[in-house]
């Protein structure tokens, strides 16, 4: 099992993947920009949008980098993003998600603390605009195994590969973290809730269908797909 050194913060890089985000992505960066440990870079990755998202990240701040792609799925896009990140650590958030001020103190002191850890995660509840930035007491936060929480050593990166974006464009997160495991890299999940998951029509998470749905199978299959490859 992969050992790092423990005992300090190390720097990180946030990576949002986007996909006409315009709307939204105003409210992830300034969540990201209110952590009380900042990144070392925000990277901002335009995969094909139509609404001028890449417009509206510019008019937040040239410190901001900004990378365009043809629409290739979030997968490729969060991937793109780890490819020209440069802290030691990565940590992602999607476009239309939140950061509580806490996260990445939080999850940089759990890391700095385990030299055996090579990612972190966190409790992430819902909400939804119609209840501002915060999510409502009626809805329960849950163990958030999501690119929102994800904390992770840039080996997993350069030792599992890309992030492959199954067909229907959900699961590619389940597929690479099985991946992750597989290669005998720690995660662990904090308890803390560190995250707000956007609710709004036509959104990934809140919408299902077959060829949606399909992306899980594929994440499914391909794992055992592995694990037999392995015991030829």
């Amino acid at each position: 099992m992969p050992n790092w050194s423990a005992g300090t913060m190390q720097s990180y890089s946030a990576i949002i993947p986007a996909f006409n985000a315009a709307a939204f992505i105003g409210d992830a960066i300034a969540s990201i920009r209110a952590q009380t440990v900042q990144p070392a870079q925000i990277i901002v990755v335009d995969d094909g949008s139509s609404d001028g998202t890449a417009n509206v990240v510019r008019g937040i701040g040239d410190d901001i980098v900004i990378l365009h792609q043809e629409n290739r799925g979030v997968g490729a896009a969060t991937t793109a993003g780890f490819a020209v990140s440069r802290a030691p650590l990565l940590a992602t958030l999607d476009s239309d998600d939140l950061w509580l001020p806490n996260k990445m103190e939080a999850q940089l002191a759990r890391l700095a603390e385990e030299a055996s850890l090579c990612g972190v995660f966190a409790h992430i509840q819902p909400f939804r605009p119609a209840d501002g930035q915060h999510a409502s007491k009626r809805n329960t936060s849950v163990p958030g195994w999501l690119r929102t929480t994800m904390v992770i050593r840039r080996e997993a990166f350069t030792t599992i590969g890309p992030i492959i974006d199954p067909p229907g464009g959900c699961g590619d997160m389940v597929d690479w973290l099985a991946r992750v495991r597989e290669g005998g890299h720690r995660l662990t999940m904090l308890e803390d809730t560190l995250a707000l998951r956007r609710i709004r029509p036509g959104s990934l998470s809140s919408t299902h269908n077959a060829d949606r749905d399909g992306g899980y199978l594929y994440a499914a299959r391909q794992a055992i797909l592995r694990k037999r490859a392995g015991q030829d």
